[in-house]
């Protein structure tokens, strides 16, 4: 299965290098202009493993977990570790700003962690728009950021953390966009991208491999959504159950893996995330009325 983005592969993506080097006690942390990255590409639906705040410009949607937001103006934008999200543009971005960071960045700094703050909460609101006054004060932090980072000053990774500080402080002290909307088409969207996590996690290629999705529970803690409402999209999109449609793709693969390796029953099971051997026996008798060594022999 594809994990969240790792900051290794967010530079390779958008920069062709590796992540420059910090100290290891600092974390990672870095700055850009819009306009010197990637940005303007269309973005994978998913989780990273790293902090972004981002302060984009022009006419734009961006989809966050189960919501989909339209901006046309600047908005200020927060993004953690654990929520998927993408944008794409209506029209071309005019500019704008990114900064990344690690949670090591900001160990020990705020009071119960990153993830207190309602920004950066699960369930909280990311969104905040920004009048022409707001705007250049954020543009003029994240000025302040970009020159600190190219500087030789000692101390310099404690002023980006406060630059950091200060921006997440002015943001709460706006008014939060609440013109979150469900998308027209929410309920086969969550259900889509239901279907490509649960995809992402096939073909089992090593019997080391592992199938960790394994309930509409795992799902939807992935997806940042209660599970009421993923197994409702599902059902109504497909006819199916969220439940069914698990236990169908791993069908799928259990035969494909019965068929076409020479691995042993247990390993199979194991691979696709039964514990115990007798659990997949179970499992692919009830699903096919056919016992797995009896599947894998005619």
């Amino acid at each position: 299965m594809n994990k969240a983005e790792s900051l290794q592969q967010f530079y390779f993506r958008n920069f062709n290098t590796a992540p420059p080097l910090t100290p290891a006690t600092i974390g990672h942390f870095n700055v850009f202009k819009v306009d010197d990255s990637c940005l303007h590409e269309r973005k994978h639906y998913s989780r990273r493993d790293f902090y972004k705040i981002s302060l984009l410009r022009g006419h734009y949607i961006f989809h966050y977990a189960d919501k989909s937001l339209e901006v046309k103006g600047a908005a200020l934008l927060f993004f953690n570790p654990h929520v998927p999200y993408t944008w794409e543009a209506v029209e071309e971005l005019n500019s704008g700003y990114f900064t990344i960071f690690s949670q090591s960045f900001f160990s020990e700094k705020i009071r119960g962690g990153l993830g207190t703050l309602p920004m950066f909460a699960t369930g909280g609101q990311p969104a905040y728009l920004l009048n022409a006054q707001q705007e250049q004060r954020v543009v003029d932090i994240f000025e302040k950021m970009l020159e600190e980072n190219e500087s030789d000053y000692a101390f310099k990774y404690d002023l980006l953390r406060n630059y950091v500080t200060e921006m997440t402080h002015f943001a709460l002290k706006t008014q939060p966009l609440e013109q979150f909307y469900q998308h027209p088409d929410a309920k086969a969207r969550i259900t889509t991208v239901f279907m490509e996590l649960l995809e992402r996690q096939f073909p089992i290629e090593s019997p080391a491999q592992r199938f960790q999705l394994r309930s509409a529970r795992d799902f939807a803690a992935q997806l940042s959504v209660h599970v009421n409402h993923l197994n409702r999209a599902v059902k109504e999109t497909t006819g199916k159950t969220t439940t069914d449609m698990i236990a169908e793709r791993l069908v799928c693969e259990a035969r494909s893996l019965l068929k076409h390796t020479d691995w042993n029953i247990a390993e199979i099971g194991y691979a696709l995330g039964f514990e115990a051997p007798s659990h997949f026996n179970h499992f692919f008798k009830k699903q096919t009325s056919q016992a797995p060594s009896y599947f894998r022999h005619v």
